[in-house]
């Protein structure tokens, strides 16, 4: 007779149980997410609408939310570009010696080009690529957002590398990691924090340029796309102010609303790549980022990550190989190699510049055109300065109050992102009736209009660079009672001068980008017009030879200054006062 083996049923862990267990709170979060797709497929498709010089924008209460949801739009397709380039950029530019000669000059001049300079020379391209659809339009708009939002990303990101500890550098080759697995368990996680406040505040500072990017003009054309910066520019050139006000209050309700389910959860996500040995006091939270641990969404979406991620990992691991400069060739061969690359570079650039010079001459004025240029130049350089400096002063230490105290931070995070977020340009007609009320010249006006947009990014700079910091260095200055200017020599001003570093060059350069909409305001049928380079660029917007002169002057004064004083406060951020 054959014994039965007697078999111990099994039974489903409590884990698994769990998992299977009907839970609304998935529900809910997956019809959520159903609802935002259904919404943005049906805001999309009215960019398939034919496109039109000027389309009526009306200005009844009653289409902002459809507007408010064509502008959002747009900019969360800008960011995603934005993150994409900034990534790719700023890591050839830390990882390769040659390229980063190139590509960081040129990321100084980019980010300081005006969007409306972007707008005139790319919205013909867009349109004739895509001819009688708005989806040239959107691309054009949405081309010149990218560009006021992925050059401050690009420099977060790429300092974050540049002043990385030596121990990740070693640990990674000793662990043997491949270049694409150390960008994504080291490079990225290294940088989440700043990569995350400066996301947050180029996409807040995008904002100011909404209204050139929806109302185009490009000589006497012009092209209108539907969205919150075209109902505030149509009220203010009307000279509506009940109309403006029901902008400003949809802007508001906006950015609350992105920053609660946005921002707010990816700032208390980021938390878990702060470097420190102990733990901090209190960290960010978001009901947002709570509700989705608890539900089951994660554990799915890791496992299907998972399974598609590993073929993806092994692939590129093998084509990106394990970085490892001791395998270099010959210091001769690297010479070498450097001036072919230096040659190249000079013959390109000098190609273009010749061919730019030469089509510049064919303008009314000819070359001639650069003395004014020069000259409108320098007036607009002052006011940067002037800018950049007011800014340093006054939100340096505000930005470290909230950055070093958690607790201040979670109350003032959402209130600074509201002012940040909020684009000036819509309170410049408040200021204009106050300027003319009070008899100011524009020319001086000029400054606080352009500090309104572009002063935010060196508080916002600081504020992740000061929250960043390891809770262990503030703790072991306060062991050793360091205290007041002893304590900012030592630990403060160190600690945040590599995310100052970047918030300054970002600000000058926002400052330089906001002359486009300082220097020239139309109000009311009305137009100011401050002598300087933004509003040169402005006037010749609709004649290619003076407003490429424009550009190249713009870029000569941000170049110079970059050489002169940025470029050596980039070395002490990398050398000095790096985490090493």
């Amino acid at each position: 007779m054959i014994g039965l083996v007697p078999v111990t049923p099994t039974f489903p862990s409590r884990e698994t149980l769990d998992r299977l267990r009907f839970r609304p709170l998935d529900v809910t979060i997956g019809i959520g997410v159903l609802l935002l797709i259904y919404a943005a497929v049906r805001v999309g498709a009215g960019a398939r609408a034919p496109a039109q010089h000027a389309a009526t924008i009306s200005l009844a209460p009653a289409n902002l939310p459809y507007y408010a949801a064509r502008s959002l739009l747009r900019m969360f397709i800008a960011l995603f570009f934005a993150y994409a380039f900034s990534l790719d950029y700023a890591y050839l530019a830390a990882r390769s010696r040659r390229w980063r000669r190139v590509l960081i000059p040129a990321l100084d001049i980019l980010q300081s080009v005006p969007v409306l300079g972007f707008l005139a020379v790319t919205v013909t391209f867009f349109v004739a690529l895509f001819p009688g659809s708005e989806i040239g339009l959107e691309c054009a708009a949405i081309f010149a957002v990218f560009t006021s939002q992925a050059w401050n990303i690009t420099f977060s990101f790429y300092h974050s590398l540049i002043s990385q500890p030596g121990e990740f550098d070693e640990a990674s080759r000793l662990m043997g990691l491949s270049r694409w697995k150390r960008f994504w368990t080291v490079d990225v996680p290294g940088g989440a924090i700043g990569l995350v406040w400066n996301g947050m505040m180029s996409f807040g500072g995008s904002w100011f340029f909404l209204t050139a990017s929806e109302l185009i003009t490009v000589g006497d054309r012009r092209y209108t796309l539907p969205g919150v910066g075209s109902y505030v520019g149509v009220a203010e050139q009307e000279g509506k102010l009940d109309a403006v006000v029901w902008g400003i209050l949809t802007m508001i309700v906006i950015i609350l609303v992105v920053n609660f389910f946005f921002w707010r959860p990816l700032v208390a996500y980021v938390e878990k790549f702060r470097v420190e040995q102990s733990q901090a006091g209190l960290k960010a939270k978001s009901l947002v980022l709570d509700a989705l641990r608890r539900s089951s969404w994660p554990a799915v979406l890791r496992r299907g990550r998972r399974s598609l991620a590993e073929p993806v990992n092994a692939l590129m691991a093998r084509a990106t190989g394990i970085e490892d400069q001791s395998l270099a060739g010959s210091a001769s061969r690297r010479r070498a190699a450097d001036v072919a690359f230096a040659v190249a570079v000079s013959v390109a650039l000098g190609y273009g510049l010749y061919s730019m010079l030469a089509y510049i001459a064919t303008g009314s004025s000819g070359l001639a055109v650069f003395g004014t240029a020069f000259a409108d130049g320098f007036l607009t350089f002052l006011r940067v300065v002037v800018v950049v400096t007011a800014s340093s002063l006054i939100w340096v230490p505000v930005g470290v109050w909230i950055g070093f105290n958690p607790r201040v931070a979670q109350f003032m995070q959402p209130i600074v992102q509201v002012l940040a977020s909020f684009p000036a340009n819509f309170i410049f007609p408040f200021a204009i009736v106050i300027f003319l009320d009070l008899g100011i010249s524009l020319n001086f006006g000029a400054i606080v209009l352009m500090a309104l947009g572009t002063q935010w990014y060196v508080l916002f700079n600081v504020i992740a660079g000061a929250s960043a910091v390891p809770s262990d260095l503030k703790e072991a200055m306060d062991n050793l009672g360091v205290r007041g200017r002893d304590r900012w020599r030592r630990l403060v001003l160190p600690a945040i001068f590599p995310a100052y570093v970047t918030g300054a060059i970002t600000a000058a350069g926002g400052a330089w980008n906001a002359t486009i909409v300082a220097e020239i305001v139309s109000y009311n049928h009305q137009q100011l017009i401050a002598r300087g380079l933004g509003s040169f660029i402005a006037v010749n917007t609709g004649h290619l030879p003076e407003l490429f002169a424009g550009l190249l002057v713009m870029a000569i004064y941000v170049t110079g200054l970059n050489a002169l004083l940025w470029r050596r406060m980039y070395m002490l951020a990398e050398t000095k006062f790096a985490l090493a």
